[in-house]
């Protein structure tokens, strides 16, 4: 007699099969992954791959699956997403397909759209599928949407809550007419929507072959495996590390409104198998849009735990030995309207204070600080015959160095396994010119193992006139050093005023400047962290730092 699919342990699964189930998994999101991003009209999916999917539990939303060259960071916050969809869908119908971009809601901040829908096999629900992207412009004060000036999220662009974009099949062209109208790049919004809709659909299509071969109660039965393995492998881990309460802080530079430094603080704790990490003491809540919600700040804590168990699967039970800690009053538990928009640079100094405490408990195990911003740079005007163009990028930096060797130089931000745009399709794309795009000597951090060098960017307009707007970090603390390790150099950003180079007065943040054709912009990033103490380096690694021009 075949039983219900929950009643299945996953005991009776052999390895072998339970192997190539999670690879199929894994495929599934792989697949659907790369299908977008060969779909998507927007640089930032298809060419930086600022995307990612996933499979989700049909009740609690949990991860259960995802793709490798999917965003981590997107881990945590799909489980939080699809959850609000279950929450909202009541009795989903075969054929929906929900779309929101609630940062409050599971989500990371207004680009970021989310699509849900829900599997059935036999008609019976089954899984969740969802894809979520980064849309190039959903409205707001600041095209590109990272408005380092905003106070409410009304000013960083259009919020939609989960509405339905297919119900039970049917197309709701309504709904994106309404997303269409409030983007200054309509035409990249549709596609980057339809590359989503087909990434969805393609996942179906391998979940119904799937299924067809194993059938729902051993896929189901391998989905429970996975997750209880993560659970156990994580316990492991923490089971390693010595027991007691650490501390560690670190700082944004400020939060573009107020020029004041904002303190993310950890208080880590290590009891037997069990990992707390405790945020109590950070900042409270701030006026501009450095702020995150507290799926948001879990989501960062799984990304950092990655980097530091490495062998931990991708699924929600990495995090059920883990308690994350918040203050409700502080900048790391914002509900709506606080603004969300430069999420990416609170979360890179979440990654940072959990690498600082693990290196006092367990150094080996530790990174030193990346270049801890992705430097949101955008130029946006109207071309001669009136179309409107808006370049939104991000660039690289360097990582830590860390007990295997040298961090590397001019990298991606630790919360992804995204990729820098290349110039070549950042100059095809736009009317800019990049008359520098090289490794910044001197900016690793000096240590036993070096930090990865940042980089230079020297970029010109080719157009009559663009606005210019940065969303950075890191021009006032740098990334530091672990075990004895040195500071890497702090970042540095230039523009033209009054025909001169000039810094701007918040340091790594710009709102509205100007810039007219043969103008430049000059962007210095970070390296990362030293490792070590640096008298321990070897003479011939110095030597060849020389040589090769890093220092």
């Amino acid at each position: 007699m075949t039983r219900p699919p929950e009643t299945l342990d996953r005991a009776e699964l052999d390895p072998v099969t339970l192997a190539i189930l999670k690879g199929r998994f894994e495929q599934i999101a792989d697949e659907m992954d790369a299908t977008l991003f060969r779909a998507a009209f927007n640089p930032i999916i298809a060419e930086a791959h600022d995307a990612s999917h996933g499979l989700y539990d049909a009740v609690t939303g949990e991860t259960l699956a995802q793709g490798k060259s999917g965003l981590p960071i997107f881990v945590g916050v799909m489980a939080f997403a699809v959850k609000a969809v279950i929450d909202r869908a009541g009795e989903p119908k075969d054929g929906d397909v929900w779309i929101f971009n609630d940062p409050y809601l599971g989500g990371t901040h207004l680009s970021d759209f989310r699509l849900v829908k829900p599997y059935f096999w036999e008609g019976k629900l089954f899984c969740y599928l969802a894809s979520v992207g980064h849309w190039h412009d959903v409205g707001g004060n600041v095209p590109g949407n990272y408005n380092p000036v905003a106070t409410e999220s009304f000013q960083e662009g259009m919020l939609i809550p989960p509405v339905k974009l297919y119900d039970a099949g049917e197309y709701r062209g309504d709904i994106v007419e309404i997303l269409s109208a409030n983007s200054r790049l309509p035409g990249s919004l549709y596609g980057d929507l339809q590359g989503q809709i087909g990434a969805l659909d393609l996942g179906a299509q391998r979940m119904d072959a799937l299924l067809a071969e194993y059938g729902a109660e051993t896929c189901a039965a391998a989905f429970r495996a996975l997750k209880a393995s993560a659970a156990e492998i994580m316990r492991s881990e923490i089971r390693a590390l010595p027991d007691g309460t650490v501390s560690a802080e670190d700082f944004l530079d400020n939060d573009g409104i107020v020029d004041a430094p904002l303190r993310i603080a950890l208080d880590m704790t290590v009891e037997g198998d069990r990992l707390v990490l405790d945020f109590s003491r950070s900042s409270p809540a701030c006026a501009g849009p450095v702020n995150i919600a507290r799926s948001t700040t879990v989501a960062a804590c799984y990304v950092a735990l990655k980097h530091v168990f490495g062998d931990v699967p991708a699924n929600a039970g990495v995090l059920e030995p883990v308690d994350v800690v918040t203050d409700p009053a502080s900048l790391l538990a914002v509900e709506a309207p606080k603004p969300v928009g430069g999420y990416t640079e609170t979360i890179l100094r979440l990654i940072d204070v959990v690498f600082q405490a693990v290196a006092q408990l367990a150094p080996e195990r530790a990174n030193a600080c990346a270049y801890g911003t992705i430097n949101a740079l955008s130029l946006a005007g109207t071309r001669a015959d009136g179309r409107r163009w808006v370049m939104f990028s991000f660039f690289g930096g360097g990582h830590g160095g860390h007990s295997d060797g040298d961090g590397l130089s001019h990298g991606n931000a630790p919360i992804s396994t995204a990729t820098i745009p290349p110039l070549e399709i950042l100059e095809a794309a736009y009317p800019v010119r990049f008359t520098e795009w090289a490794l910044r000597p001197g900016s690793g951090g000096d240590g036993a193992h070096r930090g990865g060098l940042g980089a230079v960017y020297e970029i010109e307009l080719l157009e009559e006139q663009a606005d210019l707007f940065l969303f950075g970090e890191r021009g006032r603390f740098p990334p530091k050093g672990i075990n004895g390790g040195g500071d890497a150099a702090r970042n540095r950003f230039l523009h033209p005023v009054g025909g001169e180079m000039v810094e701007p007065p918040m340091t790594s943040k710009l709102h509205g400047a100007k810039l007219k054709r043969g103008e430049r912009v000059r962007l210095e990033t970070p390296g990362g962290g030293g490792y070590g103490d640096p008298a321990r380096r070897p003479a011939e690694a110095r030597k060849r730092d020389e040589e090769q021009g890093y220092v």
